[in-house]
């Protein structure tokens, strides 16, 4: 009886090795719980906000970038059609640091006068994996590299990349065929541009498509593209709009011209090309509007083409949530537990949702247009906006509609200026 009041009495501990097996199985459940609620809010938080644990964007880490790129060039590492004006004669010269996120490294520049952004998916030139084909040759090896290897291995990159398989001509706006004394260092960066994904993309697209920029050079891992604003939901209207007239009216014919050039690229992107082209991250980070009011996808690098939009979709699951992929969805097939190779939502109706929202969803936002097509503007939005058939596809003919509609606010408007 003695020993048992003493254990009693003894503050923090069980006394039956059962009930401590107890205690300690809640504790570590409770501990689990917590944890696991830890995990799911930080997931919640990256997909919401991916760029919250990103490296902070500084002008001395830009500057120590681009110096490394240059040390590499001196060396012989690498080469590019820019590398001469960066690293020797002055000509293009770094402003200021616009992101770093998860790797990818975003300079603005002016090159020769012109503003230019610095892409590049990884800090160091070290970072992309060799050409093996490359190894045991001199450092002014590879003048010897047969074209038709390298030309099969950047085809192999493409798809890999894009999920297409292109001809041999095809290649050519990826710059395999430029030749030069540093043979070597050309290759070994043209190698490390193959494994962006991005700019395989722009480059092929260069001269094909008016709703992408073009990449103007490149300077080993490191290529550029014209500089455009890009949008901001904070934005009345969602793009800077500068030099643009001020005034209802100035606002309402910029909205209607930016709106139409949208519909213009959506349709260019589901047509125009041997496949469509998914946009699978739309908001207006990624767009910018040229002085013209052409819309343009300033960053594609979650752009992608049918075969490999369907490779990307085609996934086990449980449920539909599990076939989302940003803002490109299919359907999941309970069946099989696998998700749908098509697309079940399009372009069109991730743009309606939000990007045509945000312009009219009240006559607030689209003043300077009479109320009854103001009205009819936003019924419009919104039937493109909602899932319309069985596949979550916008309802037929709404794209018309809308075209229709716009092109009616820009006519009303020029009346009333007369």
């Amino acid at each position: 009886m003695a020993r048992a009041a003493g254990s009693r009495g003894r503050p923090g501990r069980c006394g039956l090795r059962g009930r401590c097996g107890r205690c300690g199985r809640g504790a570590l459940l409770a501990c689990a719980a917590w944890t696991a609620g830890w995990v799911l809010a930080a997931a919640l938080l990256l997909r919401a906000h991916p760029g919250v644990l990103s490296e902070r964007c500084t002008d001395e880490k830009s500057r120590r970038i681009l110096a490394a790129l240059c040390r590499d060039y001196r060396g012989g590492a690498l080469v590019g059609d820019l590398c001469e004006d960066l690293c020797v004669a002055g000509k293009l010269l770094y402003r200021r640091c616009l992101y770093f996120e998860r790797g990818k490294k975003v300079l603005q520049a002016d090159w020769r006068g012109q503003p230019v952004v610095l892409k590049s998916e990884e800090e160091a030139f070290s970072s992309f994996p060799p050409l093996g084909l490359l190894d045991g040759q001199p450092d002014d090896g590879g003048q010897d590299f047969p074209e038709a290897e390298l030309l099969l291995l950047a085809a192999g990159e493409v798809r890999s990349a894009l999920g297409l398989e292109l001809a041999n001509g095809s290649l050519a706006p990826l710059g395999l065929g430029r030749r030069g004394p540093r043979r070597r260092g050309q290759l070994a960066s043209l190698w490390a541009l193959l494994q962006q994904e991005e700019f395989v993309l722009l480059s092929l697209l260069r001269g094909l498509s008016p709703h992408t920029p073009p990449v103007l050079g490149s300077c080993g891992h490191f290529y550029a593209v014209e500089h455009l604003a890009a949008g901001s939901p904070h934005h009345w209207a969602l793009f800077p709009l500068d030099g643009a007239p001020r005034g209802d009216r100035s606002r309402a014919r910029a909205v209607s011209g930016m709106a139409l050039s949208f519909l213009d690229m959506v349709a260019h992107f589901d047509h125009d090309f041997s496949h469509r082209l998914h946009l699978c991250d739309i908001k207006p980070e990624n767009f910018a509007i040229r002085s013209d009011f052409t819309a343009v996808a300033i960053d594609v690098d979650m752009a992608f083409f049918e075969p490999k939009m369907r490779e990307i979709l085609e996934q086990n699951c449980t449920g539909d949530e599990d076939c989302n992929f940003f803002d490109c969805f299919s359907k999941c097939d309970l069946r099989v537990h696998r998700c749908g190779a098509q697309r079940a939502n399009s372009n069109l109706q991730v743009i309606c949702d939000k990007i045509f929202r945000h312009w009219f969803s009240s006559p607030l936002r689209s003043p300077g247009v009479s109320l009854p097509l103001g009205r009819q503007l936003r019924a419009a939005v919104q039937e493109c906006a909602a899932p319309g058939d069985p596949q979550g596809r916008a309802p037929r003919g709404v794209f018309s509609k809308l075209r229709r509609l716009l092109q009616a606010a820009l006519r009303e408007l020029q009346e009333k200026d007369k």
